[in-house]
């Protein structure tokens, strides 16, 4: 049995460092303010106003089905607003209201303070080093997703073989083996057994 060390798993590992940045995050930001998933929306949101709710999903990484109850919600609470876009009357463009604005820029300087406890765990000579791993983490993460997202192809059909092979083919299975003829020398014979038979008559 392969041997197993919380010291090294990266799951256990992760856990933990997500648990203590949450702690942090709610320490600065209160309950009252959005969580750690809504504040990705609103930032995000902010950086390209009408994002379409499948363009979220691929920015922010949240799933499909928590993103359109997460916008459901702030757009109840009157952050977002919806509305159809140009291009695709199916989807849905997403913006900040003033409302939205206003809550985004009052927890953006808690947000950060939270995230800079978070690295000063690390010394700082280890604190880039760490910010591009986990980068590096969510790009493999957004690669899969994408290709997960990615319409797929149906296979090529086969293609039909042209008429004249049929028709061919159908002859050749048609056609009987040609008898073989039987050779000179046994019909003589049998020719003179019935001379021979007529003569004893």
């Amino acid at each position: 049995m392969a041997s197993f060390s919380l010291k090294t798993s990266p799951g256990h590992l992760l856990r933990r460092a997500q648990q203590y940045a949450d702690d942090l995050y709610k320490a600065e930001v209160g309950s009252s303010g959005p969580t750690p998933r809504q504040f990705a929306v609103l930032h995000t949101v902010s950086q390209d106003e009408g994002l379409s709710q499948t363009d979220l999903v691929r920015r922010t990484g949240i799933d499909r089905s928590t993103l359109a109850d997460m916008i459901a919600r702030l757009t109840k609470k009157g952050l977002l607003a919806r509305q159809r876009t140009k291009t695709d009357a199916r989807a849905n463009a997403v913006k900040l209201t003033a409302a939205g604005k206003k809550v985004l820029n009052s927890a953006t300087a808690k947000v950060t303070k939270a995230e800079t406890k978070a690295l000063s765990m690390l010394p700082k000579t280890a604190q880039s080093g760490f910010v591009k791993t986990l980068q590096a983490y969510a790009e493999a993460l957004d690669k899969i997703e994408a290709e997960a997202m990615a319409p797929k192809r149906k296979p090529a059909a086969k293609k039909k073989a042209p008429a004249k092979r049929k028709a061919a083919a159908k002859k050749t299975t048609r056609k009987a083996p040609a008898k073989k003829k039987a050779p000179a020398k046994r019909k003589a014979a049998k020719k003179t057994t019935r001379k021979a038979a007529k003569k004893r008559r």
